[in-house]
């Protein structure tokens, strides 16, 4: 075992060197170097002549390449620290409770401001399109539109469902000119 040490440790700081030059990182660097030169004195039998250095610096190289290989597959190393604080999977209900919110709103909109919302919206009809369906000016298409929306808004936001604006509304956006 001395002799396999005294053949070995010399090649050591290349190694490292090879190491953080491949990892960037001082510890994962040793750990890489740790493994590489576990691996070279279990398998000292299976060396066969030649340089070892070159040996020992492919072992390090395909080491290197499997540990890469295997955190692509499975992912970066996180402790258990690192993800306790972390949620899982986001839940879906709040999704579902939204999505029936906003098709029971649009179902008690007027048809005309419904089926320009629906055209517009869900189905990115330009104005001119959405008119021509509709049968309407492009001018009666962008105030339906308008007006189902700003309503839609007020539904899910529980405020006040009537087409009028309340008093503090209308009078927070008139302005007397003389």
């Amino acid at each position: 075992m001395n002799e396999t040490a005294a053949l070995i440790e010399p090649h050591i700081p290349a190694l490292r060197r090879y190491a953080f030059a491949l990892i960037r990182d001082d510890a994962s660097a040793d750990d890489l170097v740790q493994d590489c030169l576990e691996r070279a004195v279990s398998r000292w039998h299976l060396r066969r002549g030649g340089d070892i250095r070159a040996w020992l610096f492919t072992i390090l190289h395909n080491l290197f390449v499997s540990q890469r290989r295997q955190t692509l597959r499975r992912g970066p190393h996180r402790t258990l620290e690192d993800v306790e604080h972390e949620t899982g999977i986001p839940s879906a209900q709040e999704h579902a409770v939204i999505h029936r919110d906003m098709l029971r709103a649009l179902a008690t909109l007027p048809e005309e401001q419904q089926s320009v919302l629906l055209l517009i919206g869900v189905e990115d009809l330009s104005y001119a399109e959405a008119a021509g369906i509709v049968g309407v000016p492009v001018g009666t298409i962008m105030s339906r539109l308008s007006r189902g929306r700003n309503r839609l808004r007020r539904l899910l936001n529980g405020g006040p469902v009537d087409e009028e604006r309340t008093t503090s509304e209308r009078s927070s956006t008139l302005r007397r000119i003389k």
